[in-house]
């Protein structure tokens, strides 16, 4: 039974899906925002939260918790220099999910996951 286990798992294992959560949520930080179906935003929503709460604590663990998770030094830094200090104001609620409607090959429902400092072009 599945009782109280949380998290979906994404058809995916939990080695695959943890570190496309960790390559998605590089992107997120890198570009602001990112499209992806809703599931996978919703997973990552937490994912992005719990780093920028990590990197808001600027120290050598919590940078090396964020490359645990990031695998990429430059995307790291990126988070601790820009992401981090944007967002100093705020306790939570660092990401927002704005609904785009089905996708036309599968109809899977498909969202913009952005950070809310993040300004549309």
């Amino acid at each position: 039974m599945r009782h109280a286990k949380r998290g979906r798992k994404l058809s995916r294992e939990a080695q695959h899906r943890n570190l496309m959560l960790g390559t998605m949520a590089g992107q997120v930080i890198t570009h602001g925002r990112i499209k992806t179906t809703a599931p996978k935003a919703k997973e990552l929503r937490g994912v992005v939260d719990k780093l920028i709460n990590t990197a808001k604590r600027d120290d050598l663990a919590s940078r090396r918790q964020a490359v645990k998770v990031l695998k990429d030094k430059t995307v790291v830094r990126r988070l601790f220099e820009d992401v981090a200090p944007e967002l100093d104001d705020r306790n939570s609620g660092y990401t927002r999910i704005l609904k785009l409607g089905p996708r036309l090959g599968d109809g899977a429902e498909t969202v913009y996951l952005e950070l809310v400092n993040h300004t549309t072009e």
